[in-house]
């Protein structure tokens, strides 16, 4: 069993697609608009920052799941210099990004916990490490993801769960789209490679996370080599 939040996403909703196409038990969630399709009719809709909500969707999660695997893709971004920021709009993207994935592993350990299987892989970006101007409020969200999974694979090791991070780079999906055309140019050229990556290197990465029960507590910097 596979659960991906924020399938709305461009790349929650390519993983979505591509595990439901390699035959695999796939639960995706949304917060507002469901995805057009029937191969979503079972995708529910959840705010991962309601943690009433959250348990209220892991109670529902199907009571002969097996070896369940978490990717929290949903995420939301706000760029501002800091000293122009607003900070309902900075504050909530802590709550979503940090807070809401937060929300999501604690609600579903106890689950993984008894069943003694468990993969946790989040979704964070190389921004947390680089620096970039105006994203203080995603950069903290995602820097707060990189250092919370330490704890959590430390008090969940022995129980054969293991969490993990894939540090994004820039992709041909996702938040990419909101970056204007010339600062791409100038983002390409940071990449070692020349290019955004191909999303199935994210399937691919998440594949391996899934079948090595040795890596826990990482990040892995998916990036193309961007210095």
């Amino acid at each position: 069993m596979i659960i991906i939040t924020g399938i709305t996403g461009g790349i929650g909703n390519y993983l979505f697609n591509a595990f439901s196409e390699k035959g695999e038990e796939v639960i995706g969630t949304y917060h507002l608009n469901k995805p057009e399709g029937k191969q979503y009719s079972g995708c529910k809709q959840l705010d991962i920052t309601d943690p009433e909500e959250v348990e209220t969707f892991v109670k529902s999660i199907p009571a002969a799941s097996k070896n369940i695997t978490l990717v929290n893709c949903a995420g939301i971004s706000y760029n501002s210099f800091a000293h122009k920021s607003d900070v309902t709009e900075w504050t909530q993207v802590i709550n979503v990004n940090l807070t809401g994935t937060f929300y999501l592993i604690r609600a579903i350990l106890p689950l993984m916990r008894e069943q003694n299987s468990g993969r946790i892989i989040n979704l964070s970006s190389v921004v947390a490490n680089t620096g970039v101007i105006g994203t203080s409020a995603y950069a903290a969200s995602k820097a707060g993801i990189n250092g919370m999974i330490k704890s959590i694979a430390l008090e969940n090791a022995q129980k054969n769960i293991t969490i993990n991070n894939i540090n994004l780079g820039y992709f041909k999906v996702g938040m990419i789209d909101t970056v204007p055309k010339e600062m791409q140019e100038q983002i390409k050229n940071k990449i070692a490679v020349k290019e955004f990556g191909d999303p199935e290197n994210i399937l691919n990465t998440i594949q391996y996370i899934r079948e090595t029960g040795y890596l826990t507590g990482s990040c892995i910097d998916l990036n193309g080599g961007l210095v």
